[in-house]
């Protein structure tokens, strides 16, 4: 009989025929009896034996590349690093992480590495934003990835894009800016931006007086609303809170994904009576909950993601980590990979018609 490491031991279980053996008359009969009794002891070796020590952490000892599909000192490298940071304690084995930066093609290239170059194995995660999905919609020369093959991890934020307006300039609701018959001058970052896409569309579909102005990037914006060259412009709510505390800039209306201390702000696809109007805002602001979208290259074994997951989350849920991001002024949370893939598949499941105007805004 075998027994388990949970079953209770008595000698009595153990017939180990010693009552078999006579007196030893000599060599031969050694011989022969020497294999029962050598298998005996062995046997019992292994019942008294103590457990198998449990193995060590996947990750223990190992080093975790977070790849970043833009120039070290923006908003996605902040991010990352911060990440980077605090994310091996959260992982059982505590790996080592190392922030990459690969940029180029607004991360078409970052992405492109992860899906056929990088090893399916958990040790290269991509930080990326949500232009990834927008580019394959548009099948972007270039695009050498399905978005929905990759091991999603989730976000580390959710944004909502809001338009803000000179807090010096007499515009207080979006009934106030509908009204203005003088040209608003509303800054952009560019046709693949989202400040200038969603400038276009404000323009179009909710009857805005807004003259489109272009910049180099946001910081550059910002400055000129400082000086008062332009009136305001389309961001996300999280860089721009600085602005809004200081009271340079007031919000007037977002997109659908809220965040705390915008919600009563009116939607923008909700300001609109034109069907097309509506779904193509609600493709640019759905996506707001992938802001900083995490991947894992395709096939990554499922008890790998899910460490990664669990390990994001409870980083992301620190109540200390929570803390050091406010002061870092990074408005930070979890968003599971499973509302992530939601919202992908909704972008790519549109019908060419929707498909064709969308693209008139986003372009890359």
């Amino acid at each position: 009989m075998i027994l388990g490491l949970g079953d209770s031991f008595k000698p009595a279980q153990l017939q180990f025929q010693f009552d078999s053996f006579k007196p030893l008359s000599g060599g031969e009969e050694m011989k022969k009896k020497m294999p029962v009794l050598l298998t005996s002891i062995m046997l019992l070796a292994i019942l008294v034996s103590p457990p198998t020590l449990s193995a060590a952490p996947y990750y223990q000892g190992k080093i975790i590349t977070l790849i970043v599909g833009s120039e070290a000192g923006g908003g996605h490298d902040r991010v990352a690093r911060f990440i980077a940071k605090h994310l091996p304690k959260h992982i059982p084995g505590k790996p080592t992480v190392i922030v990459q930066n690969m940029p180029g093609a607004s991360n078409m290239v970052a992405a492109n590495h992860l899906y056929h170059v990088a090893k399916p194995d958990g040790l290269s995660i991509l930080h990326t934003h949500r232009g990834l999905v927008f580019m394959q919609l548009l099948k972007v020369k270039g695009i050498e990835y399905d978005i929905r093959k990759f091991s999603f991890i989730g976000s580390a934020a959710a944004e909502s894009n809001v338009f803000f307006i000179r807090s010096d300039l007499p515009y207080k609701t979006f009934d106030d800016l509908r009204k203005a018959k003088k040209e608003i001058f509303v800054g952009g970052g560019g046709p693949g931006s989202i400040n200038s896409q969603m400038t276009n569309l404000s323009k179009d579909y909710l009857g805005l007086n807004f003259k489109l102005v272009e910049y180099r990037g946001t910081s550059e914006i910002w400055l000129a609303i400082e000086q008062k060259e332009l009136d305001g412009m389309h961001n996300t709510y999280n860089s721009s809170k600085p602005y809004v505390d200081r009271g340079l800039v007031r919000p007037i209306f977002r997109t659908s994904n809220s965040q705390k201390g915008i919600e009563p702000l009116p939607v923008n696809e909700d300001l609109t009576t034109d069907p097309m109007g509506k779904t193509v805002m609600a493709m640019l602001g759905r996506t707001g909950i992938m802001g900083r979208l995490y991947l894992a290259p395709p096939g990554t074994p499922s008890n790998v993601l899910t460490i990664l997951r669990e390990g994001f989350a409870s980083v992301l849920k620190d109540p200390e980590i929570q803390a050091d991001s406010q002061k870092a002024r990074l408005e930070l949370e979890y968003v599971p990979a499973e509302e992530c893939i939601k919202v992908t598949n909704y972008i790519l499941e549109q019908p060419p018609e929707v498909v064709k105007i969308f693209g008139k805004y986003a372009s890359y």
